[in-house]
């Protein structure tokens, strides 16, 4: 015969779902890996095609470069490549008059690593509050 005592054990200590207000009020790290800034710079169809544009180029380019990429005005794509720069997605460098601007691989690829990450471990269920994804209700 199995003992379920451990399984008892474990099913009796999840945490009940919580509501919306609730789960507003807990801290966790996915408060900070949804950052308002980085998909704010994201959800511009121009911005992204930009980005694109300097990911596949694989290295620093000048402003004017990277508006043959696409049918924008220079300073569109300017201001629109200081707002990808802003929030964390490109790194920029003035050499005189000439802006640069790269992709910031590793620091995307560690965002949305961390993201997928803890999304990954939020359970459906809400009984996320194990000490681990999030800071037990406080």
């Amino acid at each position: 015969m199995v003992p379920y005592t451990g399984i008892m054990a474990s099913i009796s200590q999840q945490t009940k779902p919580i509501s919306p207000r609730q789960a507003a009020r807990r801290r966790s790290p996915v408060d900070s890996l949804l950052d308002v800034e980085l998909f704010r710079a994201l959800a511009d169809p121009t911005r992204l095609e930009l980005l694109r544009c300097l990911l596949k180029c694989r290295r620093a380019c000048s402003v004017s470069e990277v508006a043959e990429c696409c049918d924008v005005d220079f300073s569109v794509v300017a201001r629109h490549l200081g707002t990808l720069a802003r929030a964390g997605v490109l790194e920029s460098r003035k050499e005189g008059r000439t802006v640069w601007y790269s992709a910031r691989y590793d620091t995307l690829a560690e965002r949305f690593q961390g993201l997928a990450d803890t999304l990954a471990g939020l359970s459906p269920d809400g009984s996320c509050c194990d000490g681990v994804c999030c800071d037990g209700g406080r």
